[in-house]
């Protein structure tokens, strides 16, 4: 009774708002959504900012709560997710992703705040990791729950879980425009007309609010570079390179510490050796405590001693320049292995500010590397910058994410030139060797992602044994040509199967290849169907991908191909006529708005 009241009254709420708004409701609706989605990232990073500096150690002294307060935080989410949210909250994007492809833009009530908080804890414990994905799941969260109870369309409430996720990017970067092509180039969002205003209205929303109420300390902002010149514009491509390889090391790496943690059953000893690890890393480096935006900023003033302040060997680090450069090779090769495990022992976060992390870190070494060992002064700050957009790039396949983003956090297109030179080479690099991006390979490898290819989704989504044509007639190997004009009398087909005696396919008989001798009976008796046999150079079997039996099509130029399983009994034909049939149902029923 209730329930139905309350039902009542929201769509009473929804019919008011259609009669005050008109065709204008989902202006109005993405205006609060993203209300909602910065107000959630702006308190979530300022609560962040408060109680990042309890734990740092002062100037050169060893801290050795580096050793214990991670597996504090990661217990505290474990205990968290397993009594409270009871569901996996890991991979935000990756969630976001599957519910734009598989459930209509629809994702659970809990996801409002179960991340936030499970992340928070993680985090706010020097889990390294980042709390962006949480963050934009939340903000999607928002968008996609308050579509439910106005009973919008999946379109609609796909585009509202897109404006929740643009709201909370922009509130944590002020960066209004990377955050409408965070939503079209990583979320796949359509761009039309009907959604680019909704995006753009909940961007600006999230950039106002976070202005007013998020602290300048928080994120990095405002960013020193030094003015473009052209001759050192062949350091760019080579950042671009650079960055596109450490993406891949990025991506493999972090498969490679799932895969090692996956293969230890109990999540006990999974916490203990994850917690106790990552504890040691960031013992010896504390850079790796928290997101790091605070390292980020460091560097940019070319300062990569205080980066070890509190670690045990911050002494032999300041005194000896290429032990620092060997310790700065240590931070870029083992953040990705840091943030791995934080979220392989049961910590949640993303690796948006990682790929950040590793791309800062990457452009800071190239450009010490170029001034201490090849006189060359490039650019400190650029190429930091610079690093981060390649690697952002190449992990996230969004190379127009990583100009928009860092272009925006130096607020000004100054370094738009270099930008848009290191982020494609990176992406490209990338690309060669991984076709997936980190949000994307799971659902990619599984036939799930509608949003990065529509067609193959489609593909995929059809059943294609349930379209076999069993109508065809078939013939027994020993069969006379005589018996074989008998079942050409009997049917109008053309083509039939031929089996053997275990009723397995061998082959096929085509009428029109035979009609020099099907229509003379004097040579009835002296021909078999052995005799006249055709054996494809293709067949479907029926463990064939959806993309495997599309290629064959396509490879053959055939209209029918028969299909047998592995032992070759025969099941039936496919035709390339039904099957596009269904596959232009399929793309109309997606593209339905």
């Amino acid at each position: 009774m209730k329930s139905s009241l309350r039902n009542s009254k929201i769509l009473a709420v929804r019919d008011w708002l259609i009669k005050i708004f008109g065709n204008n409701t989902m202006l109005f609706l993405s205006v609060f959504v993203g209300i909602c989605g910065a107000t959630v990232a702006i308190l979530v990073k300022n609560l962040l900012h408060l109680t990042s500096g309890l734990l740092t150690g002062a100037e050169s002294q060893v801290n050795y709560l580096y050793l214990a307060t991670p597996m504090v935080g990661i217990i505290l989410t474990v205990l968290f997710v397993k009594y409270f949210v009871k569901d996996n909250i890991n991979h935000g994007v990756s969630i976001v992703l599957n519910a734009i492809s598989n459930y209509g833009g629809k994702l659970r009530s809990h996801n409002i705040y179960s991340s936030m908080i499970a992340s928070t804890l993680t985090v706010g414990f020097g889990g390294s990791v980042g709390m962006e994905a949480p963050i934009v799941l939340t903000g999607s969260a928002v968008g996609s729950n308050l579509a439910r109870p106005f009973h919008l369309t999946p379109t609609q409430t796909i585009l509202l879980l897109g404006c929740g996720s643009t709201a909370a990017m922009a509130a944590i970067f002020k960066a209004p425009i990377a955050s409408v092509v965070f939503a079209l180039e990583v979320l796949m969002l359509d761009l039309t007309a009907a959604s680019i205003v909704p995006l753009l209205i909940s961007a600006a929303t999230g950039t106002f609010l976070s202005l007013c109420f998020l602290s300048k300390e928080v994120m990095l902002t405002n960013a020193p570079t030094t003015p473009f010149v052209l001759h050192n514009i062949w350091i760019y491509p080579l950042i671009g390179i650079a960055a596109g390889f450490m993406s891949v090391y990025f991506l493999r790496t972090s498969r490679l510490m799932d895969g090692l943690f996956s293969k230890i059953k109990s999540k006990h000893l999974r916490l203990i050796i994850g917690s106790i690890a990552l504890g040691g890393l960031i013992f010896i480096f504390p850079a790796f405590y928290g997101e790091g935006y605070e390292n980020i900023a460091t560097i940019m003033t070319n300062d990569g001693v205080s980066l070890f302040n509190g670690s045990p060997f911050h002494t032999i680090i300041s005194s000896n320049y290429l032990m620092l450069l060997l310790f700065l090779f240590g931070i870029l090769f083992l953040k990705v292995i840091a943030t791995a495990i934080t979220n392989a022992a049961g910590g949640v976060g993303g690796v948006f500010a990682p790929s950040l992390f590793t791309g800062a870190f990457l452009g800071f070494i190239i450009a010490q590397v170029l001034h201490h060992f090849f006189g060359i002064d490039a650019p400190v700050t650029n190429c930091i910058l610079a690093g981060m957009a390649g690697v952002l790039a190449g992990v996230m396949h969004a190379p127009l994410t990583g100009i928009f983003l860092i272009a925006e956090l130096t607020t000004g297109f100054g370094l738009l030139i270099p930008l848009m030179v290191t982020s494609p080479i990176a992406f490209i690099t990338t690309k060669f060797f991984e076709p997936y991006s980190v949000y994307t390979r799971k659902l990619g490898q599984k036939g799930k992602l509608k949003t990065h290819n529509k067609d193959k989704y489609a593909v995929r989504k059809i059943d294609f044994l349930s379209l076999l044509d069993k109508n065809v007639r078939s013939v027994s190997i020993k069969a006379s040509l005589r018996e074989y004009v008998d079942v050409i009398a009997a049917c109008k087909r053309n083509i039939f199967v031929v089996l053997d005696e275990e009723h397995k396919f061998v082959g096929l008989l085509l009428m029109d290849e035979h009609r020099d001798v099907i229509f003379k009976p004097e040579l009835y008796d002296k021909y078999t169907v052995r005799d006249l046999l055709y054996i494809p150079d293709v067949v479907v079997f029926d463990t064939d991908s959806a993309e495997e039996m599309v290629a064959k099509f396509q490879q053959t130029q055939n209209f029918n191909l028969p299909v047998i399983t592995q032992d070759r009994q025969y099941l039936g034909f496919l035709s390339r006529a039904k099957v596009l049939d269904v596959y232009k149902d399929v793309i109309a029923e997606e593209s339905d708005d």
